[in-house]
């Protein structure tokens, strides 16, 4: 390789890290020093890179790092490629700019909370692309230290996502393949616990792209106790395999990659993946076709491409989701792509090739959704209305008014320059002409509704008037349970500033509201934490989204530290944070309506 070329670099290390910043300053400074792209993820449990640039400045990076007694027998993945170019897969994969991050986890393993969290000190036994390779070729051949023995079945399990696995697997004769066919690796977990006796007494091989999903995946397995001791894991991957074996050796297809290069393939130059529209032989991702409903990757080929733009994937064809306008073969023109005998070619899974999407649309999601301070439904629900509009096809969105009547105020004219109080000889608008504004909390002196007119404030505005607003929460508590009681069930509770921290203390109270406020996910939008004894100091138990505006100030009434705050009380892998920069409100914009879209379509 000349060190003139363009190359990408991966490489992970799990290991206690002390000082965050120092590292975040390493990486800002070297990277930007010899112009390297891409993504480091630090978190404090260790570090996930994958950058590109020149050879020569790759291999600076190395030194560097290498230098730092944290990253002693790191696997270093160096490899030479095309140079990025400025377009849509490189944007997408981040390798146009350089993007530090400081992160709870290296990889999201779990979109909730586990009741035996994996400890990657218990992972699985690595396996050179040699030994890996050996065990294959002889499944009853005996290794010594403890390696797969011959009197109990071998079993290979891909940590991968289904559109990775669609293009290129290991193929071993005599060898059960586990393809869990998920999503994301975050619905890892919940396939290896409801598929747990398929891997009870079994010596399993695992494999993922680079190693770093099977460390996690391999300690979940073997937390599990007896019967799932024999776990191993193929070190550095597939790309460690396909350097060490380029005719491919048992792997058949291509290795999908998370950076520019797309996927990498060994010299056999056969394709596994098919079309899905037609179920031609394609594996070419670059077009960066999506599943309109779900937004996996999908394989489309250049001649169903032009005969259409929307697509549903074969795992949302399988649950029968709700597909709205997408065309079907009783669209008319598209039937021309899709006929009755094309159905089997649709999946290259072929339990699931033959299903039709279904025209029944499955239940919603129902949300509930608390309005800010001194709002009401009406009000919430009109500047929700594009929100609404958007997640139409996946849930349905409730609106209710707070309990807690507000009087109508207005500031002197001594303490605002344009005062809200009726201009000298006029009147207000009575009380029955204006909408009426609600609360879910209040503040100690709050007396009540009050009856007059019009009421003058007691003290200028107060920009951090929420803190003192810690009183009314029973009254809310008993008004909410009835809401359940009489319009549920709800799936969960959208919150917005003071309905956010409302929605937060509800998931506080854990199992004491067992049966009357049963929520399977939050989303807190401009949240903020209430220094009340129902807030406690154990985590929050519950799947929540966290939507506020970025740094630095771009939410002038709740900063983005509060709401950040808010999202860290929620246990580790519970919490999903969307941070956007258009302050005090929820953004409905690409790509942050899409994230919205993903974390509610898990509880579909």
């Amino acid at each position: 390789m000349s060190k003139d070329e363009y190359g990408v670099l991966l490489y992970y290390k799990f290991a206690f890290i002390t000082d965050l910043n120092s590292l975040f300053s390493f990486y800002h400074s070297n990277c930007n020093s010899l112009g390297l792209l891409g993504r480091v993820r630090l978190s404090p449990n260790g570090v996930n890179v994958t950058v590109g640039g020149l050879l020569s400045a790759l291999e600076k990076h190395i030194e560097a790092v290498k230098s730092n007694s944290l990253f002693q027998g790191t696997d270093f993945k160096l490899a030479s490629s095309h140079h990025p170019l400025n377009d849509k897969v490189a944007v997408e994969c981040g390798f146009t700019s350089l993007s530090i991050r400081v992160v709870k986890e290296l990889v999201t393993f779990s979109s909730y909370p586990l009741l035996n969290p994996p400890e990657v000190s218990n992972a699985g036994r690595h396996l050179s692309a040699a030994e890996f390779h050996s065990v294959l070729q002889s499944a009853r051949q005996l290794m010594k230290n403890g390696s797969p023995t011959d009197d109990k079945q071998l079993v290979l399990l891909d940590a991968r996502n289904l559109y990775e696995t669609r293009i290129g697997k290991f193929h071993a004769p005599s060898v059960e393949t586990l393809d869990p066919g998920i999503r994301q690796y975050s619905d890892l977990p919940s396939w290896i616990d409801d598929n747990s006796e398929l891997l009870r007494g079994k010596h399993v091989l695992m494999y993922c792209t680079g190693g770093i999903r099977c460390e996690m995946a391999s300690a979940y397995i073997r937390s599990k106790g007896a019967g799932f001791e024999n776990v191993f894991q193929l070190y550095g991957g597939i790309q460690r395999y396909l350097e060490q074996f380029p005719d491919g050796g048992f792997f058949r297809g291509k290795n999908f990659v998370f950076d520019h290069r797309i996927s990498v393939g060994s010299s056999d130059t056969s394709i596994m993946g098919v079309c899905l529209i037609c179920g031609s032989s394609y594996d070419n991702y670059s077009s960066r076709c999506r599943c309109t409903h779900c937004r996996i990757l999908v394989l489309v080929c250049d001649s169903c491409q032009i005969k259409s733009d929307a697509y549903v994937c074969e795992l949302c064809q399988k649950h029968r989701m709700d597909f709205g306008s997408i065309p079907s073969v009783e669209d008319g023109e598209l039937a021309t792509v899709l006929d009755k005998n094309d159905l089997k070619t649709v999946c290259s899974d072929s339990k699931i090739s033959s299903q039709l999407p279904s025209r029944n649309a499955p239940r919603k999601l129902r949300i509930l959704c608390l309005h800010g301070f001194r709002q009401n439904a009406s009000s919430f629900k009109g500047r929700s209305a594009s929100l609404a509009k958007k997640l139409k096809s996946i849930a349905e969105l409730v609106f209710i008014d707070a309990p807690h009547e507000l009087p109508f105020i207005y500031q002197s004219c001594t303490e605002a320059k344009n005062s809200c109080a009726p201009p000298s000889g006029q009147h207000a608008p009575p009380p029955e002409n204006c909408k009426r504004k609600y609360a879910w909390l209040v503040a100690s002196d709050f007396g009540g509704k009050v009856e007059a007119d019009w009421k003058i404030a007691n003290q200028p505005f107060d920009p951090l008037q929420y803190q003192g607003q810690t009183d009314g929460f029973d009254v809310s508590l008993a008004y909410l349970k009835k809401m359940f009681s009489e319009q549920g069930p709800f799936d969960g509770i959208l919150g917005f500033s003071q309905g956010a921290a409302m929605a937060a203390l509800l998931c506080a109270q854990g199992d004491k509201l067992k049966g009357e406020i049963d929520l399977r996910f939050v989303i807190l939008c401009s949240g903020f934490a209430l220094p009340l004894a129902d807030f406690g100091q154990k985590p929050i138990n519950c799947p929540s989204l966290h939507i506020f505006g970025s740094d630095p100030g771009k939410d002038r009434q709740i900063t983005s530290h509060t709401s950040r705050y808010l999202a860290s009380r929620f246990e580790d892998g519970c919490s999903v944070i969307i941070e956007h920069e258009f302050g005090h409100i929820i953004p409905t914009r690409s790509p942050y309506m899409d994230n919205i879209k993903d974390f509610l379509r898990r509880f579909l």
